[in-house]
């Protein structure tokens, strides 16, 4: 045995005390609020290698987390009996990987080429300066460094989306301005249903917004209408639609949009 493993030895020999798994268990506990005290008190240097590691530790975990659901969902296509449609012969052996939550392929290319083509119940919108979008946010130890930009308006923002650490993040997003669902009306039906968003697709602004997400009057957003049970004339499940936002979600609240259809 290596001359460091000696800990390991004693334990082995001798055991443990009689509470040392509820002291590890409330130490571990601790941690969490003690690394956060420390990560509100740590400055300069420190500040910005203790943020980079913690940045890499959640998108790592992050990515584990997916690549479990994924194996999961690959795992419950298999017991199901693979594939749906006929495979050729020279296919045979391969392992098929269906995934329910991925749509395939033609779908999605099907969805970008449609994109721009409706005719949008609000065809223009009043152009808004930089000071309406963005508050400035002061930081640094004498409040003199003024290169961060705080979101005064609703915002989208993905489950995947990982925030960088507070001291390195330059346009901030508040939690009480992100939005996960709109009130979407069916033009057609005359029904407006409660419908999760996907994503922001076209903020007429700027582009620099449709990329951080920020929802105007005017943005198309892509919103989940699986629910309403929508069918191609292939006979295919719609699970994706666009949408155009009708209001001004931060003076209101919430997120009124009209189906295009």
């Amino acid at each position: 045995m290596p001359q460091n493993e000696y800990i390991e030895l004693h334990r082995k020999r001798y055991g443990v005390k009689a509470d040392y798994f509820d002291v590890k268990r409330k130490k571990e506990a601790r941690m969490a609020k003690e690394r956060a005290k420390y990560a509100r008190t740590v400055e300069k240097g420190r500040a910005i290698r203790f943020h980079r590691e913690r940045f890499k530790e959640k998108a790592e975990m992050k990515k584990t987390i997916r690549m479990h659901e994924e194996k999961q969902a690959k795992e419950k296509v298999a017991e199901t009996g693979g594939p749906k449609n006929a495979v050729p012969a020279f296919l045979m052996d391969r392992k098929q990987a269906d995934r329910a939550k991925i749509l395939s392929n033609s779908v999605k290319q099907k969805r970008k080429e449609k994109a721009g083509k409706w005719a949008v119940p609000i065809p223009k919108v009043q152009p808004l300066s930089e000071d309406q979008m963005f508050r400035v946010v002061t930081s640094g130890l004498r409040r003199k460094k003024t290169w961060k930009r705080m979101i005064t308006k609703v915002t989208f923002v993905g489950e995947t989306f990982t925030r960088k650490p507070p001291k390195l993040e330059r346009f901030i997003r508040p939690m009480a301005l992100r939005m996960k669902k709109a009130h979407v009306t069916h033009p057609e039906l005359k029904t407006t249903f409660h419908l999760p968003i996907i994503g922001v697709k076209k903020n007429p602004q700027s582009k620099v917004y449709t990329s951080l997400g920020v929802i105007t009057k005017g943005t198309i957003i892509e919103v989940n209408v699986s629910e309403l049970g929508l069918v191609t004339p292939s006979g295919k499940i719609v699970w994706g639609k666009y949408a155009q936002v009708t209001n001004n979600p931060e003076n209101d609240g919430c997120i009124n949009a009209v189906l295009l259809v």
